[in-house]
């Protein structure tokens, strides 16, 4: 499930690039965030948001928190975080070896959205923040994502594979879980092609020549772009 140190350093200066205009591009991303949130019943008061960017998990939170720690390691992304007394938000990578050590004993609530499929290590990294959580919520991209494209292009896709997320979760939670697919329309391929650049969804890797991305933008066959969700939510089997 490793992906390079390469792909984690240009997805964060993607993001951070694109920081003010990403909110208008992200409009899948909420939408996720909403579905991920409006399925956790306990009422958290204490939330650790792993991966938080600009807010899209916290702006879909109804009930009154205590504590909120969003993780983000693009610093233009943190600043758009919305905050309050009650709100505190790092800028650091959430795969820090310093950053566990930092946290609370636990938190009440453990999310993620759109955002583990970044971690060099998912396990390592799932294995770690299990033991300082009393519930976990998680929204990963998987490998369907942008299937049509990986395909033309004959790429391979760096992001990770469900049913192999759903195995390796389920030696530390004791979790449900959903896969859903969803595809998001434009008016022409141009359109597709620069939404996936400024959403931040393609890690900002560039490995196809000039040439090559024009036949694609010329040839993509459809009017969408489709993408996979993997949903989970559980609780860890070691609390």
């Amino acid at each position: 499930m490793d992906i390079s140190t390469h792909m984690i350093a240009k997805h964060i200066k993607e993001f951070s690039k694109n920081a003010h205009s990403y909110d208008a591009y992200t409009s899948l991303q909420q939408e996720i965030a909403h579905y991920l949130v409006s399925q956790i019943h306990s009422k958290p008061k204490k939330i650790l948001d792993l991966g938080c960017g600009s807010g899209a998990v916290f702006k879909q939170i109804s009930w009154d928190i205590e504590h909120f720690l969003g993780v983000d390691s693009a610093q233009s992304m943190c600043e758009l975080h919305p905050k309050n007394e009650n709100v505190y938000i790092v800028c650091e990578d959430f795969e820090s070896k310093t950053l566990c050590s930092q946290l609370q004993t636990s938190y009440d609530l453990l999310i993620s959205s759109s955002a583990l499929q970044w971690a060099k290590d998912i396990e390592a990294l799932v294995a770690q923040f299990s033991l300082r959580c009393k519930e976990g919520a998680f929204a990963i991209f998987t490998d369907k994502t942008f299937e049509s494209i990986y395909a033309m292009s004959g790429l391979t896709t760096f992001l990770p594979n469900a049913k192999a997320l759903i195995a390796m979760f389920e030696t530390y939670f004791s979790c449900h879980y959903e896969v859903k697919t969803f595809r998001l329309f434009f008016d022409d391929n141009l359109s597709k092609f620069r939404y996936i650049k400024k959403s931040g969804v393609s890690g900002g890797e560039k490995r196809l020549s000039v040439a090559q991305t024009k036949a694609l933008i010329q040839n993509y066959p459809h009017e969408y772009l489709e993408f996979e969700v993997l949903f989970l939510w559980g609780k860890p089997k070691s609390f």
